[in-house]
């Protein structure tokens, strides 16, 4: 990488350190951006403000990048809510990061900007140069789009959008829902749209005879060879006597939407009879293409509690492949709330459970180190936890080899950053990081 300028104050304070020959005071660490060297990595925090409620996000987001050295270091203070920088977005912004950390992606969410793309150089501290041009996809998914990074090299983005409508027959009888989705994909690289489609999707006609239909998708991802585009899909359903929602019912196997790519073509709909929950997940990438050329899905709201899926390179989920977060952890209704992959089977995983504290935002939240080959997982216990820490609105993880740097901080409270070695297990304190009134951590890129 190359070597950061430091500004005046930096500079000023850094020379006045080394002449009293003492370490940086607080205030100090959180401004001095040390040079990153050509083995370091940057690390990006996300901070997301509160808006109305404590834990709500929905006060605007900023970010602040650390070198990867500097994350580990438990003597450095980190204040991004003082320091950092304010990235566009009326609520808490859709962020994404290139693979090495350099770059920062983002699309607004909501507002006068939303559907806005625009992305930044990586330059250390609050220094985010905003490089290409912006490109708006609210023509094509609107202005509070569901999007993703595909794992092609820092090439592509995908937003994706579906609308309902009940269908009646000439009876006036409930027929089906109908779920149109359109699909956009973003060249990141020179800021412009690539391809859009329209579909229209159809469950079976046995499920849409009961009501069952797709009422959100998210998180796209490419299979191996990169000619089929993989979506997550929820299920709804509604009482065909009445057209009325039906939220007690019996969950069916989960199902994701496939693509032909890049053309976006040719929609199918495939279903594991493993897992019966939803695979759209939330904010963060909900599945990741392993080494084994196999794509590897949690799922929510899975009333067996979340399972990791598998989808073969045959374009099929695997149903001999079972891998159930409550017969790994030892608890009842596991729910993922957000996970990252990295490489040789092992992943990390946010999670809550049945009897998870309730906090002032919701629910208490956890991680836990899983290796998908094994099947196991195993809560993280270095890490602390408060009834406070809240984990339904994470987002990042960011790699480095084997390591997954995290944020831990009860909503409104100060924490640290924490690195996970996702092959021997052991966890490292890192950064100290700064908290603001009802405001939260919604992870590093």
């Amino acid at each position: 990488m190359k070597k950061q300028l430091l500004n005046l104050k930096t500079l000023s304070l850094a020379l006045s350190a080394l002449l009293l020959t003492v370490s940086c005071s607080d205030d100090d660490s959180t401004d001095i951006i040390e040079e990153n060297t050509e083995d370091s990595r940057w690390i990006t925090v996300a901070a997301a403000k509160m808006g109305d409620n404590p834990g709500d996000g929905n006060g605007g987001t900023l970010i602040y990048s650390v070198s990867s050295e500097d994350a580990k270091d438990p003597n450095k203070v980190l204040a991004p809510f003082d320091n950092g920088f304010i990235v566009p977005s009326n609520r808490t912004a859709r962020l994404q990061s290139s693979e090495d950390g350099n770059t920062m992606f983002n699309i607004s969410y909501a507002g006068d900007t939303g559907g806005n793309y625009t992305k930044y150089t990586v330059n250390g501290g609050q220094d985010f140069q905003k490089t290409g041009t912006e490109v708006s996809i609210a023509p094509y998914v609107g202005t509070a789009p569901r999007w993703i990074k595909l794992f092609d090299g820092d090439k592509t983005g995908a937003a994706v959008y579906v609308s309902t409508e009940h269908q009646f027959g000439d009876d006036e009888k409930y027929a089906y829902t109908e779920a149109k989705i359109g699909v956009v994909t973003l060249d990141l690289v020179n800021s412009s749209i690539n391809n859009f489609q329209e579909h229209v999707v159809r469950l079976s006609a046995e499920e849409e005879a009961q009501g069952f239909y797709i009422s959100r998708i998210d998180m796209p991802v490419l299979n191996a060879s990169g000619d089929k585009l993989y979506i997550g899909a929820r299920l709804s359903k509604v009482d065909p006597a009445t057209a009325e929602s039906d939220r007690d019912f019996e969950a069916l196997g989960s199902k994701t939407i496939v693509l032909d790519y890049p053309s976006l073509l040719n929609p199918s709909v495939i279903t594991s009879t493993v897992g019966h929950g939803n695979t759209n997940g939330y904010r963060s990438i909900n599945a990741f293409l392993a080494e084994n050329n196999s794509v590897y899905q949690a799922n929510q709201s899975d009333p067996n509690g979340s399972h990791i899926l598998k989808i073969n390179a045959n374009n099929q989920y695997d149903d001999s492949y079972v891998f159930n977060l409550d017969d790994a952890l030892g608890v009842q209704d596991a729910y993922i709330l957000a996970w990252r992959y990295v490489s040789n089977g092992k992943a990390v995983i946010a999670y809550r459970h049945a009897g998870s504290q309730e906090g002032v935002a919701g629910p208490q939240g956890f991680f836990a180190l899983a290796d998908l080959n094994a099947r196991t997982a195993q809560k993280i216990d270095d890490i602390p936890y408060n009834t406070d820490f809240y984990l339904f609105q994470y987002q990042g993880f960011a790699v480095d080899g084997t390591d997954v740097f995290v944020t831990e901080a009860p909503v409104g409270q100060d924490g640290n950053i924490y690195v996970i070695d996702t092959e021997t297990g052991n966890v490292t304190k890192g950064a100290q990081l700064q908290n603001n009134a009802g405001s939260h951590f919604i992870g590093t890129f």
